[in-house]
């Protein structure tokens, strides 16, 4: 058996949530389970990714569901609605059923002060040794960094959102 891997996918760029995307691709393709926690999300409208993966029979997905960054609700539901999604797949997690968990957008929401970093670090310390985990959003915490195996920050250099031009179906989402 070996040992799972920590992945931190972080930084101002573009593709923490693509690259993560990837990796699903590759277990799902390799008949793992895996599990897919999204955090500061919409539920709708869907992604070109999730409405693909949550197709596969392999796939488990749960949305906290409360919006994107500049059209959140008051803290108080984002803090509520983090943490139960997260109590949710924590579960998941443990109960060993799974070869891969991605929790999207988690480094925001415990820079944000929407879940606490001890309850991430517990999650890596607890997690079933053969479990992968990746963990994916801006402001990585130095303490969720060290624990990891690998660390990649996307550095942004130039973004057509920048120049006006929206995100695109198919595209960016």
């Amino acid at each position: 058996m070996q040992k799972g891997l920590v992945h931190i996918y972080t930084g101002n760029g573009k593709g923490k949530t693509t690259a993560a995307t990837g990796v699903i691709v590759r277990a799902l393709g390799q008949g793992q389970k895996v599990l897919l926690a999204r955090f500061l999300k919409p539920d709708k409208p869907e992604s070109g990714e999730i409405k693909l993966l949550s197709q596969q029979p392999n796939m488990t997905i749960l949305t906290a569901g409360i919006g994107i960054i500049g059209k959140m609700p008051e803290k108080e539901i984002i803090v509520k609605s983090v943490n139960e999604t997260f109590a949710e797949a924590k579960e998941l997690v443990l109960s060993g059923a799974y070869d891969l968990a991605v929790f999207d957008e988690i480094n925001n929401s415990m820079h944000n002060g929407y879940i606490e970093i001890a309850a991430i670090r517990k999650l890596i310390e607890e997690r079933p040794e053969p479990m992968n985990l990746i963990l994916t959003g801006r402001n990585a915490p130095d303490e969720i960094r060290d624990l990891a195996d690998l660390v990649t920050s996307m550095e942004k250099v130039k973004h057509p959102y920048d120049a006006g031009i929206p995100a695109r179906k198919g595209l960016e989402f």
